[in-house]
């Protein structure tokens, strides 16, 4: 057996209708449309979902929860991943750059998933409790980006 050899099994393909062509085709006059009706015109579409004037599907389904159009969304990084990288110092374009992150979005959240064994200054704009306190006990510096003063 080799690929010019395969088939389908027997019966699993049929042969496409072939409408318009003629009484002697099984498929002449009205092409398999049917008598008059709206879908037997030329030009007919019909809007997705329609049900044939019944209420569609998406319509009779309630409703529910909220979308936030506002919502902040923040490139995340933990703890766990800056203990790893090369350096000391960390911010949005080193962390692009090293490819942990895409697109800063809205800004950076440090979050404190992880272990912390050595002293880095990282700057963000958002930070767990979590992440701050870890920093500072590794002996580290949190600044946050944004604000006046920063934590550290």
């Amino acid at each position: 057996m080799n690929l010019s050899n395969l088939r389908p099994p027997a019966g699993q393909k049929h042969a496409p209708k072939r409408i318009g062509r003629g009484m002697g085709s099984g498929h002449g006059k009205t092409s398999a449309r049917g008598h008059k009706g709206q879908h037997a015109g030329t030009g007919f579409s019909q809007k997705r979902g329609f049900e044939g004037g019944q209420m569609p599907l998406h319509r009779r389904l309630p409703k529910r929860g909220f979308t936030n159009i506002f919502k902040k969304q923040y490139a995340i990084v933990n703890l766990g991943r800056l203990e790893k990288l090369e350096g000391d110092t960390f911010n949005a374009d080193r962390l692009i750059e090293l490819g942990i992150i895409r697109k800063v979005g809205d800004g950076l959240k440090v979050l404190g998933t992880g272990q912390l064994t050595r002293a880095i200054t990282v700057e963000a704009h958002q930070f767990s409790k979590s992440a701050v306190e870890k920093i500072q006990k590794a002996g580290g510096k949190a600044q946050q980006l944004g604000q006046s003063e920063s934590q550290s």
